[in-house]
């Protein structure tokens, strides 16, 4: 009697094949339901507030904008305050989520650590410096775009300067990366609290506003100024997600796989740079964000870039939205800000992640 063994790959564990295809599958999926979950919660939270409005109407109102005359529109003060209060403050509050999510992430692959993150190591910071002396200064020589363009200044200065201050033998060390970041952040923080001190009342209120971080002054023109920040930062990710993943490999493998490190680095940092900046210049320091986001993505598709940034990406827009939502309903009529919201949120994530680096890494001795 002849015992017929069995062939290779047909056991219950997923053949070397198939697992390409269900990684493809994992990640549509992924992407998918963010994608879903975004618009929910953009709905519900486009009908929550004093003057509530139906989540039917408001899917019927935004139909309707678009040319779709499905479902009962609203009335006219709730289109008035749908279109004028509501909806621009969700749309800001997607476009800086999706901005801090995908700077994160970018951060986390460029610097090759994961606790990499604007708000953490002080780019937020410092690119809040930027901006708030331009509010101290009143200067207005690019009109609207001139705190964006300060912001965005001083981010990218304090990016490179956290970049190399963290480099040591050709990789990015944690310890010396926290540190840079406390220092950053004290250096950034004695001087907003110079210019707070030398202010008047009306400039201390907009300073506060943005070391606490909202959007609740949301308007379109402020959507409208902070897409083309956020499309241009949004452009690296096509283009160098692959090249990413060759240099978690190391620099040296991914220089011999036809890599140029350097102009890559360059270019990240500038477009993470640019992300971070638009979002503290429309919004404050936001922190957090951009360090949650990449972590739960990876537990669920793995640290391949060409997912983890789009999906860091939409992430971010949800998470923000959720946590602005949060921050004007759970004490209404009052509003937590939203700093305030997303600092409670990811505080403990962060120190789960720094004992789980430590307890893998042995200790930081």
């Amino acid at each position: 009697m002849t015992t017929l063994s069995t062939p290779p790959g047909t056991d219950d564990a997923p053949a070397p094949a198939d697992r390409p295809r269900r990684h493809r599958v994992r990640a549509t999926l992924l992407l998918t339901a963010l994608t879903v979950a975004l618009v929910a919660v953009a709905l519900v939270s486009a009908g929550l507030g004093a003057y509530p409005v139906p989540v039917d109407q408001v899917a019927a109102s935004v139909l309707h904008a678009a040319g779709l005359d499905v479902g009962t529109l609203p009335d006219r003060i709730g289109r008035t305050v749908l279109w004028d209060v509501r909806l621009p403050r969700v749309a800001l509050a997607v476009a800086v989520g999706t901005a801090l999510g995908a700077a994160g992430a970018m951060m986390q692959g460029i610097f090759g650590n994961p606790l990499a993150e604007p708000g953490v190591i002080g780019v937020s910071s410092g690119a809040a410096v930027g901006a708030i002396l331009v509010i101290f200064s009143g200067l207005t020589v690019l009109g609207h775009w001139t705190i964006i363009a300060s912001a965005f200044v001083f981010g990218l200065a304090t990016t490179l300067s956290v970049y190399v201050f963290a480099r040591s033998h050709g990789r990015t060390e944690v310890v010396t990366l926290l540190l840079t970041g406390v220092a950053v952040n004290a250096v950034a923080g004695a001087a907003i609290g110079l210019m707070t001190n030398f202010s008047q009342d009306a400039e201390i209120q907009t300073i506060t506003f943005w070391q606490l971080g909202s959007v609740s002054t949301a308007t379109w023109s402020k959507v409208a100024a902070i897409t083309p920040c956020l499309l241009l930062g949004l452009a690296v990710i096509p283009l160098y997600a692959r090249r990413l993943d060759l240099l978690s490999l190391g620099e040296a493998p991914a220089r011999h796989l036809g890599v140029d490190v350097e102009r890559m680095r360059l270019v990240v940092i500038a477009a993470l740079a640019l992300l971070t900046s638009a979002a503290v210049a429309f919004a404050g320091i936001v922190a957090f964000i951009g360090l949650v986001v990449p972590h739960i993505v990876r537990m669920v598709t793995g640290p391949g870039h060409r997912i983890l940034l789009p999906a860091s990406a939409l992430g971010g827009g949800l998470l923000l939205l959720a946590a602005d939502l949060l921050a004007r309903t759970v004490a209404a009529p009052a509003e937590i800000p939203l700093g305030v919201v997303t600092a409670a949120l990811g505080g403990p994530f962060f120190f789960f992640l720094l004992h789980r680096t430590r307890s893998k890494q042995g200790g930081w001795s």
